[in-house]
């Protein structure tokens, strides 16, 4: 039987002395995190995913609504995080638990960017406040990136934002490294700016580009990536045998 990834839970080793305890196949990462190891396999598969609005982030279904089901047919998959269904934009996918984990995790801190229409015309002090931390129900958010951005070049939402004659929109492009429910919604209501439209942009290294609403791709996951944690590769050859009594 072959796993995409396997997950212990063990004391902190060095990568040698894990290979130990670990019936670790040759080539196999060893992400080692205080007490957290997990192997990921080179054959592990990430898709990235434009999720249109309205699209629910799982693959059960529920009555009329879409669902990832009716865009992605792979098997052994699930998402890395989710996206609610009034948003759009990036979502990754994966059969690795490992994966999974050091994508969605808030504390691996894997920095998220929006692209997020808001109702008026935000002040400097709104955006140093969102800048600074929102204080919301559950407590104060982690500092962000805000920036003032153009409207970018985007498909057309259906159903179309409603728009108010005397009122203008503005385009923020805001970067998170936490992950709370509806975060973004609430921080920009927080301020006194309603978002009306919120498009993910941007998951760590991988981004929309090339894809439209529906859309998915498979990822190639770059060495530099896995170098960007503390990792060792587990070869047969570190693993001894018990001594005889």
């Amino acid at each position: 039987m072959c796993y995409a990834s396997m997950t212990y839970w063990i004391p902190a080793f060095t990568p040698r002395a894990l290979c130990h305890f670990v019936r670790a196949r040759r080539n196999d990462k060893v992400v080692i995190n205080q007490s957290f190891l997990s192997i990921i396999h080179p054959m592990a598969r990430l898709i990235a995913f434009c999720k249109p609005y309205g699209v629910l982030c799982q693959f059960s279904p529920d009555g009329d609504t879409l669902t990832l089901a009716d865009f992605i047919s792979i098997p052994g998959i699930y998402p890395a995080g989710r996206l609610d269904k009034d948003s759009e934009g990036l979502l990754l996918l994966t059969d690795s638990g490992a994966l999974q984990h050091r994508i969605s995790h808030p504390k691996k801190k894997m920095p998220k960017t929006y692209f997020v229409q808001v109702e008026g015309e935000p002040d400097e002090a709104a955006i140093r406040q969102l800048c600074k931390g929102v204080a919301l129900k559950d407590g104060l958010t982690r500092p962000a990136e805000i920036k003032l951005i153009a409207d970018p070049e985007l498909w057309p939402r259906n159903p179309p934002v409603r728009y108010r004659a005397n009122i203008p929109t503005r385009w923020l492009e805001i970067t998170l490294r936490e992950g709370r429910n509806r975060q973004v919604r609430r921080m920009t209501a927080a301020v006194g700016y309603p978002t009306l439209r919120l498009i993910r942009y941007a998951i760590g290294p991988w981004n929309l580009d090339g894809l439209e609403p529906g859309q998915w791709r498979e990822l190639k996951l770059a060495r530099e990536y896995y170098e960007s944690e503390k990792t060792g590769v587990a070869s047969p050859r570190h693993r001894r045998r018990p001594r005889r009594a």
